[in-house]
């Protein structure tokens, strides 16, 4: 059974009511996508190994403890970037592979257009942000590219996701575990998440009919 953790914190609660306002314009838009991020970051990071170091300090040295091994932060493209810079807030020394996916609009099926993992890497943990966990078919295509490329341990992370979303993705994948800040009604017609907050990559990049 996949570990499946919807926030319940009251300050991710607060900037996920702040992100779904249409008032709010692409350079809040992206700070608040940074807040959310490395709030849902702590959660899903707690599992990092770590490693026993001493500390130099101004009285003597103190006992404490560093991340240990590599991290990759995978953004899936466009929308991910935002989620990118967030987690680099907390993990300046964490590997960026980018995985371009565009959803084709008649089959919803993930179509693969940009890849860049490196050909050999020793990352232990790879964490994927997507703002939207909608039907899940790109999320599932970038954790089967991550794992062909022996990544031993993948975490997903989400703002909004759809019930139908998280099942695909736990039905395909058991063992990774899923962090998303809100979990919605469902998916409409067309694919959406519903209610939502319209298209994550327009709203961050000013893309969006209107800007």
């Amino acid at each position: 059974m996949a570990d499946v953790r919807v926030s319940a914190h009251p300050l991710v609660a607060h900037h996920v009511a702040a992100l779904r306002d249409p008032a709010t314009g692409p350079a809040e838009f992206r700070r608040i996508v940074g807040r959310i991020t490395r709030l849902l970051a702590v959660e899903a990071t707690a599992g990092l190994p770590t490693e026993a170091v001493r500390v130099p300090t101004p009285l003597g040295t103190a006992p404490g403890e560093r991340i240990a091994g590599r991290v990759a932060v995978v953004p899936i493209l466009r929308a991910g970037l935002g989620m990118a810079e967030g987690i680099l807030d907390l993990l300046p020394d964490a590997e960026v592979w980018h995985v371009g996916l565009y959803r084709d609009e008649t089959t919803l099926r993930p179509q693969e257009y940009y890849n860049k993992l490196p050909p050999r890497s020793a990352a232990g943990v790879a964490i994927v942000v997507d703002p939207m966990l909608a039907t899940g078919g790109s999320m599932v295509r970038t954790c089967e590219i991550l794992r062909a490329a022996a990544i031993p341990r993948i975490v997903v992370m989400a703002l909004i996701a759809a019930p139908e979303g998280i099942r695909r993705v736990a039905e395909a994948l058991p063992d990774v575990a899923i962090h998303v800040a809100a979990l919605d009604e469902g998916l409409d017609g067309n694919g959406f998440i519903v209610p939502g907050l319209g298209d994550a990559g327009d709203r961050q990049f000013g893309t969006a009919a209107g800007h």
